[in-house]
């Protein structure tokens, strides 16, 4: 079955059809930058196409006979839309690698035609938010009635340009919590406490993951707060930001620190083997209960890359998938995360 990655020539997008080639899976590399993308492809001798996501006749002629695709052109809250849009079109299997709650806010408003145009929609099967997904998800199967669920992070993965882009967008939003069902803007730097993610207790805050939206609809639980590490005086600064997001929205500022995040660098191959990430997850009923999850996983950035051809892969070879809006563990179960190359297992804990 054709398949593509859009977005080939990105730090994460190439890193993706490397191991696809060394797999002797063969994907169509794309992108709109029409030398990088070709010198890619004849690289790993591969076919490739060149559209950019702003010409909706050239996407659609782009996606014409591939089967699947595999997104990796962000910042997503820009290019998810147009890509998902003639995915439904051309009934194209849409997967992504995003962590913007935006895009997985979007994915599920679109589950109805996606179901009638039996095709997948999942976005987030990279680092985000396959392991924060399938903690929850455990969590749940464990603690069906809970209420409130916090999930985190400690992952010192550094940043790759996109990673960098994405990050200055989400400045000018500020946090983002779910409260009783209602995502929930609130200031940067909302809440703060004290975490054991895996590797000791760590002060950490809230941050605006991409579970705010995927883990609600995994469980269904309807309180949810992502957190990663950080220390005192980053979240006196992130709650001082607050202060100057008007400034941080301009598309002049937004501009200049994008530019900037573009000369962001990612981590080598020798680097990401000693980056490992460690996840949390707690769960929490009406009477108090409570179950704790943890899972050392391999580093954020070689985990999408397996993580991402996984679902990929299921997708093609699995015939009877139902069409419709997933999150990674409603796909392919709670246990994803931990076939994973460099995963360990959900450690469980009841307190």
């Amino acid at each position: 079955m054709p398949w593509m990655i859009y977005g080939a020539n990105g730090y994460t997008g190439e890193m993706i059809a490397r191991e696809a080639a060394k797999r002797g899976m063969r994907p169509i590399l794309a992108g709109r930058n029409e030398a990088a993308v070709t010198a890619l492809a004849n690289k790993l001798s591969l076919p490739s196409r060149v559209f950019s996501l702003s010409d909706e006749a050239a996407v659609l002629e782009g996606l014409n006979e591939v089967d699947l695709v595999l997104h990796c052109a962000g910042p997503f809250s820009e290019t998810a839309e147009p890509m998902m849009m003639a995915c439904l079109q051309t009934k194209t299997h849409y997967l992504d690698i995003t962590g913007e709650i935006s895009v997985f806010e979007l994915a599920q408003s679109l589950s109805g035609k996606a179901r009638k145009q039996k095709i997948v929609l999942c976005p987030g099967v990279g680092f985000d938010v396959i392991p924060t997904d399938c903690v929850a998800a455990r969590l749940h199967e464990l603690l069906p009635d809970a209420t409130h669920l916090a999930l985190g992070f400690d992952s010192r993965s550094g940043l790759s340009a996109g990673t960098a882009k994405t990050t200055v967008e989400a400045m000018k939003l500020g946090g983002r919590i779910r409260e009783e069902g209602e995502i929930k803007a609130v200031g940067l730097g909302y809440s703060t406490r004290e975490i054991n993610f895996g590797n000791g207790t760590k002060f950490a805050v809230t941050i605006p993951w991409g579970d705010v939206s995927t883990a609600f609809h995994s469980t269904g639980i309807r309180n949810i707060e992502v957190y990663i590490p950080s220390s005192p005086k980053s979240v006196r600064m992130m709650r001082a930001a607050n202060l100057a997001r008007p400034i941080l929205g301009m598309s002049l500022v937004q501009g200049i620190l994008k530019k900037q995040a573009a000369k962001v660098e990612g981590p080598n191959e020798e680097q990401r083997a000693k980056m490992p990430a460690y996840v949390w997850g707690e769960a929490t009923n009406a009477e108090g209960k409570k179950v704790v999850a943890r899972v050392k996983t391999a580093n954020g950035y070689s985990l999408t890359v397996m993580g991402s051809l996984a679902v990929a892969s299921f997708i093609l070879m699995e015939k009877n998938v139902a069409g419709g809006a997933y999150t990674p563990s409603k796909l392919m179960g709670s246990d994803l995360v931990e076939r994973l190359d460099g995963c360990g297992k959900i450690q469980i804990f009841e307190q």
